[in-house]
């Protein structure tokens, strides 16, 4: 049997790479196919420092970490988050790091919990306000 869920705990912590090569495959799936997410030319035209990933691919990174805990989709209820930098992403094969961290910040007595996701590139946020209501793994209660 494993420990109860604790306010601050750590319950997940990912890092994942974004490279213009995922960046022209989620346009594809979005069909949001807007230059400033694939052509340097256009982004800096419009005042931009570069090509920018998808706010919403962003979002479901956070998801993805969000769901590969719970290990049910299903099981998120609620999830929220505000976007507050763009995330630049650079003309090479390493692309960014976009590392995102899960902590418990409420254990409810109908079993669900509430988890803040810090959504960081180099350090500064990207994401603001994520925060996701979830019914944890069996395994984790």
């Amino acid at each position: 049997m494993s420990e109860p869920l604790a306010v601050g705990q750590v319950v997940a912590d990912e890092q994942y790479r974004i490279t213009r090569e995922n960046l022209v495959r989620y346009a594809g799936a979005s069909g949001d196919f807007n230059p400033i997410h694939w052509n340097d030319r256009v982004a800096k035209a419009v005042g931009l420092p570069g090509v920018l990933a998808h706010g919403m691919l962003t979002m479901a990174l956070a998801g993805r970490l969000l769901t590969d805990w719970v290990g049910d989709p299903a099981a998120v209820v609620e999830y929220s988050v505000r976007f507050s930098r763009p995330v630049v992403v650079p003309d090479d094969a390493d692309g960014v790091a976009v590392h995102v961290t899960a902590t418990v910040t409420e254990v409810r007595d109908d079993g669900l919990v509430g988890v803040e996701l810090a959504v960081r590139v180099d350090e500064q946020k990207v994401l603001t306000q994520a925060r996701a209501l979830a019914r944890p793994p069996k395994n984790a209660s």
